[in-house]
């Protein structure tokens, strides 16, 4: 079961969500909150699976909800900010600070279901284009300088790094590869701890800002 809080500040979005995830015998929202710091709460009390963050809400905004979540817990949930404008620079931010991956407000149900079990997984890049294309403009607006981390990859590592940053999943990689998923897995969780990553998502966005990978 995932289980899943919702914090967004319009109860009848609230309303809808709940009842379209409640609706799967494999989710179940176990916490709702109208405000960045309620969610901070919820999430603490409940300890979900995914956490559904609108961007902008009362008192802190969700960026400032997820770093505060993400930075207070010993194993916290998976996050997916909700937002209306999918180049929005409070969704760049919010990737930035941890969450693993954002969800625009007109999508449909299905969408909705799906984005959450795959986040769940943590196998792959919630909507892997518009991510790259994120962390691509905000490394255009802003030179990038190569960091330690860079020099400490080896060359399998830099390579799996590589391929996270298009898309692929742990499967796809070994396929591409030619090696076991078991080999990606451990070659993933290597580059996580070499770039202080949270995860997939900043992995990635830390791999444009640092010109590893680029719009080249």
């Amino acid at each position: 079961m995932i289980r899943i809080v919702l914090a967004d500040d319009e109860r009848m979005v609230r309303t809808a969500l709940r009842v379209i995830l409640d609706a799967e015998a494999d989710l179940e929202v176990v916490g709702e909150a109208s405000t960045g710091a309620e969610a901070v709460s919820v999430v603490r009390e409940t300890r979900p699976d995914v956490v559904l963050m609108d961007v902008r809400m009362p008192e802190i905004d969700g960026i400032r909800a997820t770093e505060q979540i993400l930075a207070g817990m010993a194993e916290p949930p998976r996050i997916v900010v909700v937002t209306t404008f999918e180049n929005d620079a409070y969704v760049y931010d919010a990737l930035r600070v941890g969450a693993a991956g954002f969800l625009l407000k007109r999508a449909g149900a299905e969408e909705l279901v799906d984005a959450v079990r795959l986040v769940a997984r943590s196998d792959s890049l919630l909507y892997p284009a518009a991510v790259r294309g994120l962390a691509a403009e905000h490394a255009r607006r802003r030179p990038p300088a190569a960091p330690p981390w860079v020099a400490r990859l080896t060359e399998r590592e830099a390579e799996v790094l590589r391929l996270v940053a298009t898309g692929l999943t742990n499967a796809e990689i070994a396929g591409r590869m030619g090696v076991g998923p078991a080999t990606v897995k451990t070659h993933v969780a290597a580059v996580l701890a070499k770039t202080g990553a949270r995860d997939r998502t900043q992995a990635v966005i830390l791999a444009y800002e640092s010109g590893f990978v680029g719009a080249r």
